[in-house]
């Protein structure tokens, strides 16, 4: 990648960005937290799990070395079948043993994973390519910077886990040779006692390594990641779609909401306003309707289309400007209203009915008669 594309790459990567990269596997991974789970799960085999293993796995090699004399093994083909149930009892007796050395190794593996980074499965990772078969770019991946970097690291851990394990032998053989009753049966609790100060030392340089290489890999995936300025509208119109075409579906949208307000609205039995930012327009068919039906609701410019079309077909309006509102809020089109707003809308329905038939009443409390527009 050129300086001027490195430069241009200056906005965070977005989260459609990231979920890509992890399709194709691509993710921050330490390979140092493994590292130091295998030095922990040595120090914890080495402190907890061998001392009470060591004595039975040295009864079964004992008991074996004991009755080594006492092993009756054939000629031939028998001869063969006896070894092989001697090897066999003594594998079974030994994996028996060692199985919580292995069980802790897994462990420590597993836990080691999942420290790293995300966990994920791609196909991409493992998919043949035959870029990779180029030896001129394997040459490339080998002397890249993060090749040199690696290989740094590596010579540097090596060297301090090397230091760190030369002054452990070194005061472990000094502490032999100045023991004034130092006898053999003491060399094997000594070497014991040097191995377990190299782990603990090995597993707190390899701690430090791993935290420092994990925030290291996370910045530095988030850098690899950042996107240009064009990326990022690139993906805007990919994943929202074209401005164009999204203003054309928009518009498209008004025309047949118009057309379905013009169709609806001169059905309605009356039109509820707010006065002027919210209309409800709602038709009630005696016998046919079980309560009143919204056949058209809208706000603002809406609204002065409904009243438009109400006063252009005589459809009564009446200003109630709780209800109105009330009604907006609470049903949707094609929905009936409310069981709690029946005897509010029958009271106004009934009033509108009586002028119709020119009988003059009184109009329900909150509700005026709009003059045609």
């Amino acid at each position: 990648m050129s300086e001027e594309d490195k430069s241009s790459k200056t906005e965070q990567p977005t989260e459609a960005k990231l979920r890509k990269a992890r399709q194709k596997g691509d993710v921050p991974s330490s390979k140092e937290t493994g590292n130091m789970m295998s030095a922990f799960a040595l120090l914890t085999v080495t402190l907890f799990v061998l001392p009470p293993l060591l004595p039975s796995l040295a009864g079964e090699l004992r008991g074996l070395l004991g009755a080594a004399g006492q092993i009756e093994i054939g000629n031939g083909a028998s001869g063969l079948n006896d070894v092989s149930a001697v090897a066999r009892r003594l594998a079974l007796s030994v994996a028996g043993t060692l199985a919580p050395v292995v069980l802790v190794m897994v462990l420590a593996a597993v836990f080691g994973v999942l420290i790293s980074g995300p966990v994920v499965v791609a196909g991409e990772r493992i998919k043949p390519k035959l870029e990779k078969l180029s030896p001129l770019k394997g040459l490339k991946r080998l002397f890249s910077a993060d090749a040199l970097v690696e290989f740094a690291k590596n010579v540097a851990k090596v060297a301090v886990i090397a230091l760190i394990a030369g002054f452990a032998v070194r005061e472990a053989v000094t502490g032999i040779w100045q023991a004034p009753l130092f006898t053999p049966e003491t060399l094997l609790p000594h070497a014991r006692n040097a191995v377990v100060r190299i782990l603990i030392g090995t597993v707190s340089f390899l701690a430090v390594v791993a935290l420092v290489d994990v925030l290291w890999k996370r910045a530095d995936y988030t850098r690899k990641q950042k996107m240009s300025l064009k990326e990022v509208r690139d993906e805007h119109k990919e994943s929202e779609g074209d401005p164009f075409i999204k203003s054309k579906r928009r518009e498209i949208a008004r025309q047949r909401a118009k057309q379905r307000i013009a169709i609806s609205v001169p059905t309605a039995t009356v039109v509820l306003t707010n006065p002027t930012h919210y209309a409800v327009a709602l038709r009630y068919t005696p016998g046919v309707d079980s309560a009143p039906v919204c056949v058209a609701k809208g706000a603002d410019l809406v609204a002065a289309q409904i009243r438009k079309l109400a006063a252009e077909h005589e459809v009564p309006m009446v200003e109630n400007r709780p209800l109105a509102r009330t009604l907006y809020a609470a049903v949707e089109v094609d929905e009936a209203i409310p069981v709690e707003h029946w005897q509010a809308v029958a009271e106004i329905i009934g009033w509108v009915m009586d002028l119709r038939r020119r009988t003059k009443r009184k109009p329900p409390e909150g509700s005026r008669l709009r003059p045609e527009e």
